[in-house]
Order: C-alpha cells, then structure tokens, then sequence
C-alpha cells in the first residue's frame, strides 16, 4: 500500500502531455477526449492552485470502499472462466496507450493482495485504459465536473463522500444496463445471487432486522419476531433483472421473507402500493426503468437500507419516505428529481434527507374510531356493570429515536403522548384502568392529579430497582399502576407482587441456579387489588402485571405467570374469609380525599349496602390484566386458559424451576381471555403491540368465566389506516400497544337451597300435637 500511496500522490508534470506532444497524436479523438476528461476535469483557474485530494480520498478512489473484489470471485466461478463484468469496460487501444497500461501494469501488480477483479474495479478504464485516478485532480473533483456540481458565488461546491459513493453507484448501475441492452449478456446480479442461494457466500438472515441490537438494547423493552425454526427459508432475494417487464405479478408480494428485490432494467412504469408488503426487504434495486413516482407504501419497508431508483421519471418524493430510518442510501442520480431534494443528499446526505421528510410529514388523516362491538344485547341492567381497561402506555424514556426512528418527532415527546394518554383514557371512561410501563414522576404529577378530575384514584407499584437507587432518579423507574372509579368502588387490600423476590424465597426454588441466572435478573412487577362495590356490595379482584419482553425468556415468563397465579389463590382465600364492611369503612363523603381513607365530615354520596359473602375462592370475580408478551401458541396462554401446564412443556427447557418442573403448574381458576370472543370474526385483534419488527396479540384481559359474562369490547383500529403506518406510536395513537377495553356483568349468584320439613296437612300436625302431649 506504501508504493500505492506514493503513486496516488499528485504530480503537476503531466507525463503523458510530453510523451504525446505531436500534433498527428494530438489529432487522435480518442486520446484528446480521455486527457480532457480524466485528467482536466474543469477550467484551471489562473489565479487559484489546483486543489490537491487526501491522501484518503485517493486511495479511497484507487480501492474503493466497496469494490466489487468478494462479487467478482463469485461471478468468475471456476478457473478458466470469462468474467462478465469485463463487458463493463471498453477495450484498450493498441499502440497509443500501450506505454500507459503497462505502467498501470507495474503499479497494480505491486497490490498483490487485491487481486485483478478488484484492481479491474478500482482501476476503471473509462477511454484507452487511462486509470481515472491517473489525474492530479482527486476523484471527488471528476466526478463533480461530469455530473454538474451546483455552485454557489462561482465556487465549486464540496461534495461529500455519500454522494461520491452514489455517483460510483449509479455509473456501475449504467454498466449493468449497457451490458444488457448493448451486449445482449446477462445481468451480473444473476449469477451473484444465484451462487449465494445455493449456498456460496449467502448472506446471513434473521428476524428482519428487528431483533435486539448489540449496543445496549437489554434495556429496550421491546417484543421482536422470532421466526419458526420448523420453517425453513433458504432464499432470501429475487433477481427480475432485464426481463422487460412491465407490471408485477400480485403474486410476487406473497414472498413476504424477501430482504433482496431486483427489479432493475425493466418497463415499469410505477411500483404497485403492494411493495409495503415486502416489509422484511433490506435492499430494493429498480433503476433504469420508467418509474415516474414512488408509492406512499414505500414507508412501510423500515428495514431497506438500500433503495436504488437510478435513471427513472421520478419528479417528487413521498413524504412516507421519511419512514424509512435505517435507509442509508436512496440511489436518485439520473431522475428529474426537485432541485431541493437532489441537493439535500448532494450537501448532507441520505440519512438527513429521511430525518428532514419525517420532520415535515404533514399529520395524517385521523383513522375511524374504533367500534364498540357489542356481544350481549340482553344483559340486565339490574346486575353490576363493570368496564376495565388495560394498556401499556410507553414509558417515556422507553420512547427514543434510535428505537421508534419512524415515527415523527413532535409525536414521540412525552410532552403530546400523554395528553392523548389522557384524552383516550377518559373518553373510554372505564370503572378500572390497568396501565403498564407508567413511570414514578408521571403518575404522580400528571395522571393523578388530572384523573382526579374523573372520579379516578390510583396505586402505583414499580420496579423493585427504585429502591435501590436516589429519590429524584427512582421516579423516572415504571411499573404497573391501578386507578378505579371512587365513588364506585371502594379499595380494601392491595399486594405487590415481586417475582424474582418471591422466586429466590421459595423452598422448592431457592437452591436453583435458573432462578438466580434467569429469572432474578428480570425486575418484573404485579399488582393485586381487592374491591367491593358501593353499588351492591359485591366483591372483585383485579390483577395488574407486565412480564419480561424476551421471546428467548419463554421459560421466565412462565415461572413469572406461575407465581401471580399462586398469589391470587393464596391472597384469594384470605379475601374470602375478610369481614363484612361496616357503613363507616364505605362511607363517601364530599370534599377533597386523600390515602385510602375517606376524611371525615359533609354529606354521604353513597348510601350504604352491606358487603356480599363468598364460600370459596372461586366465586369471587376475578379480572386479571397485563401486558404478557407472550402470543396465543405461548406456555403463558395455555396456563391461563388451560389452568395447568404440564412439567415436561417444551418452554421450560432444561431449565429446573423447584416444584414448577417437578409437578407442572396450575391454578383453579376457570378463565378465559375476554377477546376470545371475537376469534375467528371480522372483528378479531391481529395485534395489540404494532411495531415494524413485531405485530401481534400480546396484551389480555382474563376473566373469571363462572362469575362474569363479557357485554362489550372495543374493537380493532381501522384496517385502512395501517395501509400506510409502519408502527405506532404516531400522532392518533400515542404508545406502540392499543388499549383494550371490555365490559362485563356480574353474573346473578345462586343461592343456596334451604332444606325445609314437608308439610303432610293439619290432621298430621294435631296427631303429632297430641302424642306430644301424652
């Protein structure tokens, strides 16, 4: 690299203007073209020395950063074979330039480690073999002269290497093309992707992107699509190069496990909206076509990373675009682009045209609102109504940039979120809210004081790390929090459930070493509530958790479900035997409030009625919230639903989890999740997280079938609006989850059946009087 480097240094004494300084050479048109072309690239200016490149930027035009050297030796195969991508380049001519080429001989021979594909990319011979860093001028300079650099008070304008690497990329694009059209060969990428589909050198696939990055993201709180081992994938690109296409099949955005799309040197006029189907593509190559527009729907594809588009129609951009925030180049050259646009790449580059469109993105039509579905047409209204809540509402220092890079910046602040929190959660005016993810500071100075307003009071249990750690810092930690209807219901008892505490204090668990690996390391909390009903005096518990978000953690999750499970049937038989509350313990007075008292004083609001009796831990009602992030096919859901999971199941492991993975886990409740109902219908939930990397059912609301029956639900959010929206949250839904929202009735109670003596007439009872009396 040392003689390379000396050779790349600039030298003012032209050695080819002396050697072909006769006017029967300089008559030549071939050679008066290549000297003027690479090596006086604009008019020197008298005044001015020329500007000498970096010694970088020169090597950097010698072996470009991303030579094709890996491609070529693919594309060669086996010894002997003719290399396509020598068609990219015109042959040398004999005589003139022989001195020239077996000097550029000489020095590419001393980069031995390159080999000759890579020299024949980084040493393009553009005309008679003349290298095009043969010139004192750097390459950055050249490629600004034949591509009309914009310049501002006569000065020639800086261009950066983004898009000097466009540059190289839409000439290469060029080549592929001429290659086809002129020279009638196949196009270069078929033989590259083809090898790499049998297994040569294929690229390295996963969940699309979405899965945890390397730097830091342990604390990202975010659920990924895990793809199915049992379905193997052993392609992930499709090459259409060339084919004179004119329209895409439907058919072909079935593929929805493509990462690499090339629709390159067709007919195509315009690419359909489908394309946001394709939402696992990484690289997307529609150059040399007719494409007069991109389509909305392109935003729906975060993952691209490369979008080249060279030598198309296209006028204007789509704002969506902005979506688009791993995109790191957007191939444009050669398009009748806005001058505007063209030059925000020109000056800043592909990521800061992304970034500027996301910021300017007009708020969108707001979406249909989501139908209340009812399902019981006939409940009585004599019997007690209850309508709960749940909904994970995006911690605020959850929601950063470099996770929710698509959505707008105005709508990530914390500052517009929880005002539409807030707005959503009164309009759905729900007797019991059950919200995850809401930090210390943010319930206590914004959602209590405001949801006071609404009758609304709250408990809040975060994450044990709080406690660990300074006042002022410990408030920004989230947890579960729990706010009711007071003049509805009356709160009588409330435990926190700390998994990893109570796991590590079990007997049967205490000496595993999964419960200190695994399970101790996630801080997860649960909330447990006890009520009773101002109304009517029935009783109710109510459970608020949020699991650990791993997909790989399937087997804490379980043991995490296991446990608030065996705390509600353990706190459930003390609920049972609590006594009878008196009309002191329920009486609502006016005024302010404060604790879980009521203050002393004013007029009752509520009349008294007397606390209803439970025999057992079954009758009372139970509603059990949360987000699980665990699908529908979990370990998690069969345990709820199932109310057993056998020692054996395939979640666990080799993992030893005490009595768990001894005797199975099960609870006696008969439950089920309150949505099951709309299963199978129009109105089913496909999701209730809604993020690019993942979109699934991983938030429920269990009740207790033999005490309450579901009346209503709320029902998915409108089909038409996702078309073009890659990930909440945005401006009309403020946290990544939806909120669910179900009404149920407290089911009649039966009672008990009192055994009475039969009656057999008064001629029995006078016999039996008299008998009595003798």
């Amino acid at each position: 690299m040392a003689d390379g480097q000396r050779y790349l240094l600039p030298n003012f004494s032209n050695p080819l203007a002396s050697q072909y300084s006769s006017s029967s050479l300089i008559a030549n048109d071939l050679l008066v073209k290549s000297l003027l072309n690479q090596l006086a690239p604009e008019q020197p200016s008298p005044s001015k020395a020329p500007t000498l490149a970096p010694a970088n930027q020169t090597l950097r035009g010698m072996f470009p950063q991303n030579h094709q050297q890996g491609h070529n030796s693919r594309i060669t195969g086996a010894p002997g074979r003719q290399n396509p991508m020598q068609n990219y380049f015109p042959q040398q001519v004999p005589h003139l330039h022989q001195q020239v080429s077996q000097h550029h001989q000489l020095q590419q021979q001393e980069h031995s480690g390159h080999g000759a594909a890579a020299n024949m990319m980084g040493h393009s011979a553009y005309s008679g073999g003349v290298m095009a860093n043969a010139s004192p001028f750097s390459g950055n300079n050249m490629q600004v002269s034949q591509h009309g650099a914009t310049t501002r008070g006569g000065q020639a304008q800086q261009i950066n290497e983004h898009w000097t690497e466009q540059l190289r990329l839409h000439k290469e694009s060029e080549r592929a093309h001429s290659m086809m059209t002129e020279n009638m060969q196949p196009h270069y990428y078929a033989r590259l992707k083809a090898s790499e589909n049998r297994g040569i050198g294929g690229p390295a696939t996963n969940s699309g992107g979405s899965g945890p990055a390397a730097d830091g993201e342990e604390d990202r709180r975010r659920p990924y699509q895990v793809l199915n081992p049992n379905k193997r994938q052993d392609w992930h690109n499709l090459d259409m190069t060339g084919q004179g296409i004119r329209t895409l099949s439907p058919a072909l955005f079935m593929y929805e496990f493509l990462q690499e799309l090339y629709l390159g040197s067709n007919q195509l006029t315009s690419l359909p909206p489908a394309i946001g189907k394709l939402r696992r593509l990484r690289l997307l190559e529609a150059s040399n076509n007719q494409i007069s527009e991109l389509p909305p729907e392109i935003g729906m594809c975060t993952d691209l990373k490369t979008l080249l588009v060279f030598n198309n129609r296209i006028t204007s951009l789509p704002t969506e675009l902005g979506f688009l925030y791993h995109l790191e180049m957007l191939g444009i050259e050669g398009n009748p682009l806005i001058p505007g646009w063209k030059q925000e790449i020109m000056e800043r580059g592909t990521k800061n045209l992304v970034s500027k469109l996301l910021e300017q993105a007009p708020v969108s039509i707001a979406p249909a609102r989501r139908e209340h579905i009812v399902l019981n047409h006939h409940a009585s209204s004599n019997l007690e109504h209850v309508k709960v809540l749940t909904w994970n509402i995006l911690c605020e220092k959850f929601a950063t940039p470099q996770t929710y890079g698509y959505t707008p910046p105005r709508a990530l602040k914390w500052e517009y979120r929880k005002m539409e929190i807030l707005k959503e959660i009164r309009e759905k005016d729900a007797d019991i809210l059950c919200l995850q993810e809401i930090a210390g500071d943010a319930f206590n100075d914004f959602f209590s004081p405001h949801l006071a307003q609404n009758d609304y009071r709250g408990i809040l249990f975060q994450r044990p790390k709080a406690k660990t750690m300074r006042p002022a810092e410990a408030l920004s930690v989230d947890g579960c929090a729990v706010f009711y209807k007071n003049t509805k219901w009356h709160l009588i008892d409330k435990q926190l459930v700390d998994y990893a505490n109570i796991a590590i204090n079990r007997p049967d668990m205490k000496k595993t070493h999964d419960v200190f690996n695994r399970v101790m390391l996630k801080d997860n909390v649960g909330l447990i509530c006890f009520f009773e009903s101002r109304v009517t005096g029935a009783r109710m518990i109510v459970a608020n958790t949020h699991l650990a978000w791993e997909p790989h953690l399937a087997d804490v999750k379980l043991v995490q479900t296991g446990i608030l499970m065996d705390q509600l049937a353990m706190h459930a038989e003390k609920f049972v035997r609590w006594k009878p509350l008196t009309e002191k313990d329920k009486k609502l007075y006016q005024g302010p409030k404060s604790g879980d008292e009521d203050e002393e004083g004013g007029q009752a609001l509520v009349p008294f009625v007397p606390s209803q009796e439970y025999r057992n831990i079954t009758e009372i009602p139970l509603v059990v919230c949360g987000d699980y992030n665990s699908t529908i096919d979990s370990s998690v859901y069969d345990l709820l639903q199932k109310g057993r999971v056998p020692p054996d199941h395939s979640d666990f492991g080799e993992h030893t989890y005490g009595n768990f993975t001894k005797n199975g886990i099960e609870h006696p409740f008969n439950m089920r999740s309150a949505y099951y109902h709309l299963a199978g219908s129009p109105h089913e939930l496909a999701f209730t997280n809604y993020t690019p990397g993942f979109q699934g059912v991983i938030d429920y609301i269990w009740y207790s079938t033999n005490t309450l029956e579901v009346v209503s639900l709320l029902g998915p959010p409108d089909q038409e609006h996702l078309r073009r929206v890659p990930g909440f949250p945005n401006y009309h839904f403020p946290a990544d989850h939806i909120q669910l929202v179900a009404e149920f009735v407290i089911k009649a109670r039966k009672e008990k059946k009192m055994v009475t003596e039969p009656d057999f007439g008064s001629s029995s009872k006078e016999r039996r009087s008299e008998r009595g009396k003798e």
